[in-house]
């Protein structure tokens, strides 16, 4: 069932609002994916924090003109989904590892604000670390400081009571 003019009006104003907080978009194909697959990839999108829906491709086109992923535009044919992500990485991250599993699915492009990149732009994109796991290593590694100097200072105790 195709959308009238107001739904369509509404659509391409929440995409554009969820273009504008977004750090990262990427497109692929999903041709000949089933439904039980797609929801699956929507739980594990959601469970992400990605944004992530089937739409047609003029009324994104008109979401992004005008933003940094203006540039996608030229990407969108054929069946598409999008990923939206407010973090760089979690949108290629998700589509990244369905698309590991599901032969159909295709990843076509993606972009952060005013980059493009390919299907092997986003790949790699995906391989890097997310914000959380970037933190929880930081995290750890300022932990450690301390704890080693807590040995350290046990250590010296430790030898100066048995001198």
């Amino acid at each position: 069932m195709s959308l009238n003019l107001t739904e369509k009006k509404a659509v391409v104003v929440e995409v554009t609002e969820q273009v504008s907080n977004a750090q990262s978009i990427v497109i692929a194909e999903y041709r000949g994916i089933g439904v039980a697959e797609m929801t699956v990839l929507r739980a594990q999108a959601r469970k992400s924090g990605v944004y992530l829906r089937v739409l047609k491709n003029t009324l994104v086109r008109r979401a992004v003109d005008g933003s940094p992923f203006a540039a996608l535009a030229n990407n969108m044919a054929g069946p598409l989904v999008f990923g939206i992500s407010g973090d760089a990485v979690s949108a290629a991250k998700v589509m990244n590892e369905f698309a590991k599993t599901n032969d159909k699915f295709v990843i076509k492009a993606g972009a952060m604000p005013n980059i493009m990149m390919d299907a092997a732009g986003v790949k790699a994109l995906a391989s890097t670390l997310s914000r959380e796991e970037l933190l929880a290593k930081f995290a750890r590694t300022l932990n450690e400081v301390p704890t080693k100097f807590a040995r350290a200072m046990a250590a010296i105790r430790d030898a100066k009571e048995v001198a």
